[in-house]
């Protein structure tokens, strides 16, 4: 059987629903369970036609100006962007996992990313959800186990900055040294 790769993937976007608004960047880190980086993907999107942001959200990008600005370098078209995002992870090789954090979140974006410039998903209709993943291993309640309050051995030296690369990149890692931790507890 194949060996399954799992794709750390992280957007930004300027509302909390996609349609009505519009993804901003999505960046996905693709890695073994060893934590090797097989590749990596990612991209700033222009604004969907008759997308506008939303105002909450955009008051909370108000405290992460530098991550903004980021998000809208360089934007491409999504027709464009999508379907070549969509042949990257057709091209890893093995069996796609998408991982997130939260998985709802960033999977329903991609989702719908992918079904409207696609006309499908290369990741199926499941992501694997780095929050329950992390309520399964500790045994506390979902709601107690947000990213500050994970063990710090779960945690590499990887900055969290609300660029999407940038947070692939830590929660893959992350995600890594949880499943070899619990690897390590059902030895």
């Amino acid at each position: 059987m194949p060996e399954e790769i799992f794709v750390s993937t992280d957007i930004e976007a300027d509302g909390p629903i996609p349609g009505p608004h519009s993804m901003l960047s999505l960046a996905s880190v693709a890695m073994r369970a060893d934590k090797i980086v097989v590749d990596e993907f990612s991209v700033n999107l222009k604004p969907l036609p008759g997308a506008a942001p939303h105002p909450r959200t955009m008051l909370w990008w108000e405290g992460h100006k530098a991550a903004l600005a980021k998000a809208r370098e360089n934007p491409e078209d999504p027709a464009a962007a999508i379907p070549r995002y969509a042949q990257w992870v057709s091209k890893l090789p093995g069996r796609v996992v998408m991982v997130g954090q939260p998985a709802a979140f960033d999977f329903m974006w991609v989702y719908w990313y992918l079904q409207r410039f696609t006309g499908g998903s290369v990741f199926g209709h499941s992501a694997l959800d780095i929050k329950s993943y992390a309520m399964a291993m500790l045994k506390r309640p979902y709601r107690d186990c947000v990213l500050d309050a994970l063990p710090e051995e779960w945690r590499d030296d990887l900055p969290y900055t609300h660029v999407a690369l940038d947070d692939a990149r830590e929660q893959g890692a992350m995600f890594c040294n949880m499943l070899r931790r619990n690897d390590a507890l059902g030895s």
